[in-house]
């Protein structure tokens, strides 16, 4: 089981889902940090996650286990800065063996998705078929 988040911080709906569907099976809690832009392949630490951003996944990951482990669910977590947040989410799941990924994300506008790109998109499309992928949507406002 792997619950993911590109948005820094999991609903209470997501980690419901996955303290259900974990089924006394371990969960992986990933956060993904955005890396921005590209500098032609030359590493630029102005498009790297700032301190603050790299803080806040930190938080949002222990917070997150320790909701579960409150659940009855033993978890572990980890942060992760990328470029590709749906490439690294499917890698994460194949190392792990998750059978199932419930990934939180917030709802945008159409305009947003289209220029950064929609990481539950790309997720379906990378995961092994075997893997059932479940997308909880909030809003901005959460």
């Amino acid at each position: 089981m792997l619950l993911a988040s590109t948005t820094g911080s999991f609903s209470p709906e997501a980690i419901r889902i996955a303290t259900q569907a974990a089924d006394g099976r371990p969960v992986a809690v990933l956060v993904i940090t955005r890396i921005h832009g590209y500098a032609l392949g030359i590493p630029n630490p102005g498009l790297l996650p700032t301190r603050r951003e790299q803080e806040t996944a930190r938080n949002a990951v222990s917070d997150t286990v320790l909701a579960l482990s409150r659940g009855g669910v033993s978890a572990d977590g980890q942060v992760a800065a990328t470029r590709s947040a749906a490439k690294t989410i499917a890698r994460v799941a194949r190392a792990r063996g998750a059978r199932h990924v419930v990934m939180d994300t917030p709802t945008g506008s159409r305009l947003r998705r289209f220029v950064e790109g929609d990481p539950s998109v790309g997720l379906r499309r990378r995961v092994d078929p075997s893997v059932s992928v479940h997308i909880v949507t909030r809003s901005q406002s959460e």
